[in-house]
């Protein structure tokens, strides 16, 4: 696939195929395409833990808010969650803030897992203090993210914003995920032509 299908493709997954399990390696694959990115000053503060032990994975699982949205909804149930976690961590010891690093190694991990066939959802609810301590963290490292992974087992479908401008996904009956996105001429507020000029 070109670029553009891959970040259409790199949608948030929250439903996964359990039986397909992740594995360490591919993860620290992914951790490694983040390594390579830009970051403020050069600093990298950014540290990782990776895992894909079914145990530890159960453990992660209610430390994390699922989808905002749906208020109802606790989340993946057994056999639909993430065989897989990445934790973004900041090593304060390098950075008092990741500046917006960890958006960028995030975003660049789950373009690495869609085109390896995988998928994932960014998590910023997280129980951070119970994190910290079932994952034995120093003081230093500071919990940012959660990057939840695995087989996407639901599909999702970009659709535009309604009339009534309301910006909230939502399931439909046949079970697709459907995500509302603000049009091209909306984002863009100034448009200047240039390029060389004529003679």
């Amino acid at each position: 696939m070109d670029f553009r299908e891959l970040v259409a493709g790199s949608r948030t997954r929250r439903i996964f195929d359990e039986s397909r399990p992740m594995d360490v390696d591919t993860l620290a694959v992914l951790v490694d395409l983040a390594r390579l990115t830009p970051s403020g000053r050069n600093k990298q503060p950014l540290k990782y833990v990776v895992t894909a032990d079914s145990a530890q994975c159960a453990a992660i699982f209610p430390l994390l808010g699922w989808a905002g949205y749906f208020k109802e909804w606790p989340g993946p149930g057994p056999g639909e969650r993430p065989t897989g976690y990445i934790v973004v961590l900041l090593d304060r010891d390098i950075a008092d803030s990741p500046g917006c690093d960890h958006g960028i190694a995030s975003q660049t991990i789950m373009l690495g897992a869609a085109e390896l066939g995988f998928g994932g959802c960014i998590i910023g609810t997280v129980n951070r203090k119970k994190l910290a301590e079932l994952l034995d963290l120093a003081d230093r490292f500071e919990v940012l993210l959660v990057l939840a992974l695995g087989v996407p087992a639901e599909e999702v479908v970009i659709e535009p914003l309604p009339s009534d401008g309301k910006i909230e996904y939502w399931r439909g009956t046949d079970g697709r995920h459907h995500v509302p996105k603000r049009s091209l001429d909306e984002l863009i507020v100034g448009r200047h032509p240039g390029g060389a000029s004529g003679s």
